[in-house]
């Protein structure tokens, strides 16, 4: 419970929401619906009525899924929302800090400034690959910093944060900060999750998503990981009836056994791919560098962006361009995508190159 005593006072002396009570067959006269629905209806969960205040059916099929128990797992829509409501949760606005490590998602700062929450940044080491800086992380702390967002594999590097790392400064900040390792991407990367971590940790928040390895970036569902507490702090933070029933009966079909083995067998084509367009890339004359990865997608670094870019844009090719980022000067994200969509890019690349002066 130390950790959770983190989170504002106020949200800490909050009373929740109450939503109407659901019983299953029983006459719902409690919750303001409409007593049918004003349409062909197909669904056998009528749209007329609310879902569940929390979408505890899924909750237990990710539970599952992920490996924690169900009282250490708050499911909301993608993991950005678990990130905005660990922001609210923890931080005063013009009082308190968080601290990122640059290059990074945006989102964190983001949702910070949003709160009006100061941003700490300790940048990575793009000497080393983008290595996380522990010392000159821990270094900047202060009574101030709340919250630690380290995002492994990052994006949009796709370096990874060492275990040790996260143990070191988890263990550090225990009792003054709450470590958030946003694992979006973690399914490429061949290393486990860290969320075997929250129990030794009361301070460790883990965000994981359905949208990137699964395939369900429309239905917006990711999760958050914590000790018990830290879930009961965040769930005060989250409105009710956040999952519409569609989504809930979409992801669960989703997450049946022969579409997890479809998953998986996807991740390792990705991770195939991502090898062999990393080493085609690295042939191009206008590549100056390509990054190693462990998400699906590569860093490159081309000689000029602007033209590049403008050229794959006519072939109806889109990358990521991320040069406004600090030490990303003509750098590009680009996701892995199907065998032919690659083939497409790196063909294009070699076309620009033969037309170029």
């Amino acid at each position: 419970m130390k950790s959770a005593l983190i989170a504002r006072p106020d949200i800490l002396a909050l009373k929740p929401y109450q939503a109407g009570e659901q019983v299953s067959g029983a006459i719902r006269l409690n919750a303001n619906e409409a007593p049918i629905a004003a349409w062909d209806d197909a669904n056998p969960a009528s749209l007329n009525r609310y879902p569940e205040a929390r979408p505890f059916t899924l909750q237990n099929r990710l539970s599952a899924l992920f490996a924690v128990a169900p009282e250490h797992l708050l499911v909301t829509r993608g993991s950005s929302e678990a990130i905005d409501v660990l922001i609210r949760s923890f931080c005063h606005a013009y009082r308190d800090a968080v601290i990122t490590a640059p290059p990074t998602f945006e989102m964190y700062r983001v949702y910070a400034e949003i709160q009006g929450v100061e941003m700490i940044e300790v940048p990575l080491d793009d000497k080393s690959d983008f290595s996380l800086d522990p010392e000159g992380l821990l270094k900047a702390c202060t009574e101030r910093t709340k919250l630690i967002f380290l995002c492994s594999p990052n994006n949009p590097t796709g370096s990874l944060v060492k275990e040790a790392d996260v143990r070191d400064i988890a263990g550090s900040r225990r009792g003054k900060s709450i470590v958030v390792i946003d694992e979006a991407y973690v399914e490429f990367s061949g290393n486990a999750s860290l969320s075997r971590l929250v129990g030794d940790f009361d301070n460790l928040v883990v965000l994981r998503t359905l949208s990137k390895a699964h395939g369900l970036a429309g239905a917006r569902c990711g999760v958050a990981i914590a000790c018990a507490d830290l879930i009961g702090v965040m769930g005060r933070v989250l409105p009710p009836y956040t999952f519409p029933t569609p989504v809930v009966d979409t992801v669960m079909a989703a997450l049946e056994d022969d579409r997890i083995a479809r998953s998986t067998a996807a991740i390792a084509e990705i991770v195939s791919e991502r090898q062999r367009v990393s080493a085609a890339l690295r042939t191009l004359g206008a590549v100056d560098k390509v990054w190693p990865s462990a998400a699906n997608f590569i860093l490159v670094r081309f000689r000029n962006l602007v033209a590049t870019t403008a050229f794959l844009q006519a072939k109806n090719i889109l990358i990521r361009d991320f040069s406004s980022y600090p030490m990303l000067d003509n750098c590009a994200r680009i996701t892995i995508g199907t065998r032919a969509e690659n083939d497409a890019l790196l063909q294009a690349l070699a076309t620009s190159e033969e037309q170029s002066p």
